[in-house]
Formats: structure tokens, sequence, C-alpha cells
């Protein structure tokens, strides 16, 4: 079983986009028995709510069905998970300082490391700009990107 989680600071627009886009993007592919994947956010504030409703509109309308509610990455998350993927470098540099055992040594990735050349390297948090649409266009390459360098790293066909 391959884990990944998904990681952005609240847990209800990116990272819940992406948990989705990739476990869509893994069932696709018929590799659903072969992943654990999740999401969770660097703060709590939004523990236990839905995903954002700008979140939700842009995966019901790209046919894709989200029911997860939000958490806060907790210090075992980071030892449990083989990939761990921040949406932004803020979001690294907070897991980072979350690392007291160095378990995130070379599973710490930033989605867009994976995305085509000439994408940004941060995934922006369209909580405060209302840009889901977009989001969803960079979450869904980096997504593409991070499921295609994880069948090539595991062998997986």
């Amino acid at each position: 079983m391959i884990g990944v989680l998904f990681v952005c600071l609240g847990n209800i627009c990116r990272s819940p986009m992406a948990e989705a886009v990739f476990q869509q993007q893994v069932d696709d592919a018929g590799l659903a028995d072969q992943f654990e994947i999740d999401s969770a956010g660097t703060g709590g504030w939004h523990v236990g709510d839905p995903a954002h409703r700008g979140t939700q509109t842009v995966l019901r309308r790209n046919g894709i069905t989200y029911t997860g509610r939000a958490r806060q990455v907790q210090p075992a998350d980071l030892q449990h998970y083989d990939y761990v993927i921040a949406m932004d470098a803020d979001n690294v540099a907070d897991l980072r300082r979350m690392d007291r055992k160095d378990a995130l040594n070379g599973k710490l990735h930033q989605l867009l490391e994976f995305a085509p050349a000439g994408y940004p390297r941060d995934v922006p948090d369209p909580y405060y700009d209302g840009k889901f649409d977009l989001v969803y266009e960079l979450v869904d390459a980096g997504v593409a990107g991070l499921l295609d360098h994880i069948r090539a790293e595991s062998g997986l066909a």
C-alpha cells in the first residue's frame, strides 16, 4: 500500500481537491487497491468542516465526488505516509517544523514539482481570491505527474 498525504493550510480548499482528483486518477487507472490517500491541514481552524463550497463546486463540475472532512496533520502522519505532498512553500516550512524525527526525508514534495515545465511552484490558496478553477487546473496537472512518478518509482503498470 502506497500512502499519499496532501497538505495545505486549512484542509478545506487545495489539499482536499488534490486528494479527490488524485483518488479519481488512481481509480481510473485501476490502482485503488494500491493506494491510501488522504489530506490534512497544517492549521486546525477548520477541523471537522467539509471542503469549501468552491472546492465542492469545481469537483462536482468535473465529475468528482468528495465527502471528506478537514483534519489537522499529526506528527504520526509524517512517518505513516510514503509521500507528503504540500501545496506551497509555507506548507513545506510548517511540515519541516513539525518533523521532530526526520520522518520527511525524501518524502516531502510540493505538488507542482510533478507538473509539466512552465507551471508555478506554489498552488495559490483560493480561499482568499476564489480562483478555484485555476487551482483545479494546477492540481490536475500536478497529480497526473505525481501518479506517473509513483508508478515509475514503484513499478506499477
